[in-house]
């Protein structure tokens, strides 16, 4: 909420110029109480984490009054209606059934993978890892799109446009943490890429959310488009 309501323009929010001096950009919480039809302190408490169980139509206010896109509309939903943190847990196995494995062999001519939330790829096909990289080669723990876009230098050279791309997956992973607080290895994932890319460290910060693409994308996964030719296919499961 603090780094919307800072990014928002009080003027294109239909304010008027009090003539107050602005220490900092955006909106102040009473002017976002004010648009949301809440009192400050109640903005307050939100944003330090001190108010649990928001009903929807107080989140649909500020959501409407941070002017927040769909994917950001998500989120909030997402963080804010979690009355208890759910108890700690290993993710699933991350299995793909035998169907689905030659589902990706008969795929002669088309580059294919399977990913789970966290964008590991669980499964790939022969087209896939020459279009990108011999994933079998790497160890399990390794096989992460988005891990691979930061920490890999020839992965990075996919993009032609590797800062928009690498933002969309900050993007993508920040609503994934969101929906699923108690996911260790998804912790442990932004804990590394933020200790060691400073990239990744700055955008994380800037709280930008973004739903994953739920069928076929282009790959590398995220904007900015691959410098490669073709357009792999991309089976999303999110039970891992």
């Amino acid at each position: 909420m603090r780094s919307r309501r800072a990014a928002l323009d009080p003027r294109r929010a239909g304010l008027p110029d009090d003539g107050r001096l602005r220490r900092v950009p955006g909106l102040r919480r009473e002017e976002l109480a004010q648009l949301a039809h809440v009192s400050t302190d109640y903005v307050v408490r939100l944003e330090q984490g001190r108010t649990r169980r928001v009903s929807r139509p107080v989140l649909d206010a500020l959501a409407d009054a941070l002017e927040l896109a769909p994917d950001e509309r998500a989120y909030l939903f997402a963080v804010a209606e979690v009355a208890q943190p759910a108890p700690a847990r290993q993710p699933a196995g991350q299995q793909v059934d035998q169907q689905l494995r030659q589902l990706l062999d008969g795929m002669h001519d088309i580059p294919a993978m399977v990913l789970n939330r966290r964008q590991d790829v669980l499964a790939w096909n022969p087209a896939v890892a020459a279009l990108l990289t011999d994933f079998g080669a790497l160890p399990p723990g390794k096989r992460n799109l988005i891990r691979l876009t930061f920490l890999d230098d020839d992965f990075r050279a996919l993009y032609a446009d590797w800062p928009r791309a690498a933002r969309e997956c900050v993007a993508v992973l920040r609503m994934e943490a969101g929906r699923h607080p108690d996911d260790q290895v998804l912790a442990a994932l932004v804990g590394e890429l933020s200790v060691r890319d400073p990239d990744f460290r700055t955008w994380w910060g800037s709280h930008l959310v973004r739903g994953a693409p739920t069928a076929h994308q282009d790959v590398p996964p995220s904007g900015g488009g691959p410098r490669h030719a073709g357009r792999p296919a991309v089976v999303r499961r999110d039970s891992a």
